[in-house]
């Protein structure tokens, strides 16, 4: 009991050091630059299971909504008065490290924050968000119209444990510290998430694909 002690305390110790370093072995010593993994070293056991990995004392930001992005096909609009058409939108909304590498649903990594979160806040943390709907969308003549939405989005800062049966770079325990930004339940600290009707101007070259198209005047959607 003692000695489990002793090592909660020197990995909360060594955490807070990780913070300032960017990475710290458990077991004292030195070692060269050459001696010590990466970041993504350690990350990518811990991904395989090469590591045994625990992601402590996490804690979660306030929620802020994301950016705007395209989720929808685009509407031209070529006829000479205002048109609507309903138009189906899909979104999928993921999670990043601070390094920027993706946390994939359902990976190892990301089982691993959402035990931590859940043991810690009682609630669970997902990776990623999909949602699809349509909206019925007005554009005026000669514009072309688009859906936009943003995410309802929270970070989840916490040190990772990676622990080795083996000595692997001279230690049995690495300490490192991330950051996770990842999609959040509507409504998460006040925070809704958003779509919108966005639209702009037809372009010269969009203008003469209207005159050029057989028939009479009328929209036309263009995917992607």
């Amino acid at each position: 009991m003692t000695n489990n002690r002793r090592m909660r305390h020197g990995g909360r110790v060594l955490a807070l050091s990780a913070a300032a370093l960017g990475m710290v072995a458990a077991m004292a010593g030195p070692a060269s630059a050459d001696d010590q993994p990466t970041r993504a070293q350690l990350i990518a056991d811990c991904d395989s299971g090469a590591g045994k990995c625990t992601f402590n004392d996490p804690e979660l930001g306030q929620a802020y909504l994301g950016g705007f992005h395209r989720v929808s096909d685009s509407l031209y609009n070529c006829s000479t008065s205002s048109a609507t058409q309903s138009m189906t939108w899909s979104d999928t909304v993921g999670s990043t490290d601070s390094a920027g590498v993706s946390v994939t649903a359902g990976g190892k990594i990301a089982d691993i924050i959402d035990l931590s979160v859940t043991a810690t806040y009682s609630h669970t943390w997902s990776s990623s968000h999909s949602e699809t709907s349509s909206v019925n969308m007005t554009v005026k003549p000669g514009e072309v119209g688009w859906i936009s939405r943003a995410q309802v989005m929270q970070t989840v800062s916490g040190t990772w444990q990676t622990h080795y049966d083996d000595r692997k770079w001279g230690h049995y325990f690495w300490f490192v510290p991330d950051v996770v930004t990842g999609p959040a339940p509507n409504g998460t600290d006040g925070r809704s998430n958003a779509v919108v009707v966005k639209s702009r101007k037809m372009t010269a070259q969009e203008k003469r694909s209207c005159s050029s198209r057989s028939g009479r005047a009328r929209t036309f959607v263009v995917h992607g």
